[in-house]
């Protein structure tokens, strides 16, 4: 209570305080502390029981028939006409596109495997493209970055990489900025497509290569129809949502003058939309980035290969070696795309340092200077493969092995201590708690759960996704990831709220921080695994911590952008009732964002899945050890494309739920006020 009101309590007598009536608690609530008791009873009263636990060797009848399927395709891959007509001449297109790019840069497949354009014409010719495209600054950036790939000891597997980022790019392009028109200009076609697009982005990326590798077979070709479908959602999105964001009135002014739709669509929409569809490209060639480097399982060439192998084998020195490219190819991507994007701008070309006709001479000059360097690659052994007298990879190696092996040495008291704490304190507690309880009883108490967030709908769809999960054989491990997940979730929310909340209040912690998030959400999820590899060694403790941190940028940045949004007028009224800061940040900001953190929780849900997936290579168990299982032994392969299917299946139950949660009605909230008041 603030001071004047207390002075005129002294002059005036107040009625008696009239206490509000208390809030009961709401249907919702009363269902999910319902769903809560019977699952803690369940499990006490019928602990280990009824759980479907299926041993790693073991295999189901469903699991055989697809096995026989695999065997099947194989045998009638060459007669079949779905194959005949349709698959082996995709296949065959994707395959001489990808060829080119990788004979172009990479290697060839003849003599010396030399490329056609050997390393100091491609850092020429890659250099003079982000010039031309960019500016001098990213130009700089390409040509340091390609160059010290080749002092990595790791030139041929970044440009090996790289050729196959930029068929699935150039592919994605060709399929996505159409679609994503048609969906601009037509309303039908994207309520049509965008759950399809939601499907697919809700997708982890394992999901992809086991069932494209039975149909592709394992190679270039797969890989880059994975990514072309991983890569595809963004640039549709965003292509549709720059053709939709034109003005109404300037549409009008343009119908006015007579134009059909044709010509309004490329003499005013696209050109408007321009800087949102480069965008778009943006956001698809990093999701290809990641994409290629993870279709590694499924024999695509590139860096992704050396970071599974040396994953496989623990060996830390290599893995940070390669992961070290991986992240430096990603943010040379990012930034010519993004310097792309800004000189897409409206009248960004007038605003530089240089007229657009000494833009013209330098590129000209720099253009002549890149294909003099492309002959001399051509023509020059120096200049075709990386001196080997330059290759510091080793000494890289060695000095992060070293360097793994004294940490694991000298700070395991910790690392040792903080593992053991959370795995036996938190995960296997929970773990247990999820696998040991039978498995009707969960499904009625998610499905209650469900029903409480979403009403009969989602509660059916809840119950089909489990139903299905069931028939698969692998309800176990799916608890197994579902437990992983959920504890990697909870920790990336407690990270979102501090750090969003910060950034949110602060604009000075937003312009530190939003850098530093922007630069986490470039890295392919393979590189996260690395560092923690070596802290921590391979187990699922390291999964869920590489989850966690691959994720929380992403629950920062929502979180964030909710609390800013809140009005100014409702912080001051706040603020002027006498609410104190912490009581301004939990009975204010947070209600009035939780719309934002349910979406925070949904985006964290999606991006730790896929991570606690990924993490299979360093021993995280699970749903992703059978995926990876199934890649590596034949006889296992049924059982790793069930896994991948009783992932698509749990990314969509929790996905949906989130979403329900997400969009709830919010109950009116008062404004803080002090406990005198």
């Amino acid at each position: 209570m603030t001071t004047l009101v207390r002075d005129q309590e002294k002059v005036q007598p107040s009625p008696s305080p009239v206490r509000e009536p208390r809030r009961l608690p709401s249907r919702r609530t009363i269902l999910l502390v319902g769903a809560g008791i019977i699952w803690i009873l369940g499990f006490l009263i019928l602990h280990g029981t009824s759980t479907l636990t299926l041993p790693a060797s073991e295999l189901t009848d469903l699991h055989r028939s697809l096995n026989q399927f695999n065997a099947w395709v194989a045998a009638n891959r060459a007669d079949n006409p779905v194959f005949l007509y349709i698959f082996t001449p995709l296949r065959a297109v994707v395959d001489n596109v990808a060829n080119l790019f990788i004979t172009l840069f990479a290697a060839s497949s003849t003599g010396l495997r030399l490329p056609e354009i050997g390393w100091f014409g491609t850092v020429g010719l890659l250099g003079w493209i982000a010039f031309a495209v960019g500016n001098a600054r990213v130009a700089l950036l390409t040509v340091a970055v390609f160059t010290f790939f080749g002092f990595q000891g790791l030139f041929v597997e970044a440009t090996y990489t790289f050729a196959l980022v930029l068929t699935a790019v150039l592919l994605t392009l060709l399929v996505g900025i159409p679609v994503g028109i048609l969906a601009g200009v037509s309303t039908r076609v994207a309520t049509v497509i965008t759950p399809v697009l939601d499907f697919m982005q809700t997708l982890p990326t394992f999901v992809y290569l086991a069932p494209l590798a039975l149909i592709f077979l394992i190679g270039p070709a797969s890989a880059v129809i994975a990514t072309v479908i991983y890569a595809a959602p963004p640039v549709i999105r965003l292509t549709a949502h720059g053709i939709r964001s034109i003005p109404e009135n300037t549409r009008e002014a343009s119908d006015s003058l007579g134009t059909t739709g044709l010509q309004r669509l490329l003499t005013l929409q696209l050109p408007m939309a321009r800087r949102t569809v480069v965008m778009g490209i943006n956001q698809s060639t990093m999701a290809a980035l990641s994409m290629v480097t993870i279709a590694a399982l499924i024999a695509a060439p590139g860096l992704g290969q050396v970071v599974v192998r040396a994953l496989q084998s623990l060996d830390v020195g290599t893995a940070v070696n390669a992961g070290l490219s991986i992240v430096l190819l990603a943010i040379v991507l990012d930034r010519v795309t993004t310097a792309a994007s800004r000189r897409a701008e409206p009248g960004a070309a007038r605003t530089g340092r240089i007229s657009r006709r000494n833009r013209y001479i330098v590129l000209g000059v720099t253009l002549a200077v890149a294909l003099v360097m492309v002959q001399l690659s051509r023509s020059s052994l120096w200049a075709a493969a990386f001196p080997k007298d330059f290759n510091i990879g080793p000494a890289i190696v060695q000095a992060v092995s070293s360097a793994s092996q004294w940490m694991q040495s000298n700070l395991s008291l910790f690392t040792v201590s903080l593992r053991e704490s959370v795995t036996t304190g938190i995960l296997n507690p929970f773990q247990s708690l999820l696998t040991d309880t039978p498995f009707y009883i969960l499904v009625g108490v998610i499905a209650l759960a469900a029903y409480a967030l979403g009403g009969w709908k989602l509660a059916a769809v809840t119950t089909a996704c489990l139903g299905v999960i069931i028939y698969l054989g692998l309800w176990s491990d799916s608890m197994v990831t579902l437990a992983g997940t959920l504890v990697a979730t909870v920790l990336v929310m407690v990270l979102g709220v501090v750090f969003g909340v910060a950034m949110g209040r602060s604009q000075r912690v937003d312009q530190l921080l939003r850098p530093i998030l922007d630069a986490g959400q470039t890295m392919p999820a393979f590189v996260y695994l690395v560092p923690f590899l070596g802290l921590f060694g391979a187990t699922r403790f390291t999964a869920i911590i590489a989850g966690i941190i691959y994720a929380a940028p992403v629950a920062i940045k929502i979180t964030a952008d909710g609390i800013a949004a809140i009005s100014p007028t409702v912080l001051e009224a706040a603020i002027s009732s006498g609410s104190t800061p912490w009581q301004v940040i939990t009975k204010v900001q947070l209600p009035m964002a939780r719309k934002s953190l349910a979406l925070a929780a949904n985006q964290g849900l999606i991006y730790v899945l896929a991570m606690v997936v990924v993490g299979a290579l360093v021993g995280a168990g699970g749903l992703g050890y059978d995926v990876v299982a199934g890649f590596v032994q034949s006889s296992l392969f049924g059982k790793g494309l069930a896994a991948g299917l009783a992932i698509v299946f749990l990314g969509i139950l929790l996905d949906r739920m989130t979403q329900a949660a997400a969009a709830a009605p919010l109950r009116k909230i008062a404004v803080a006020k002090s406990p005198s008041t």
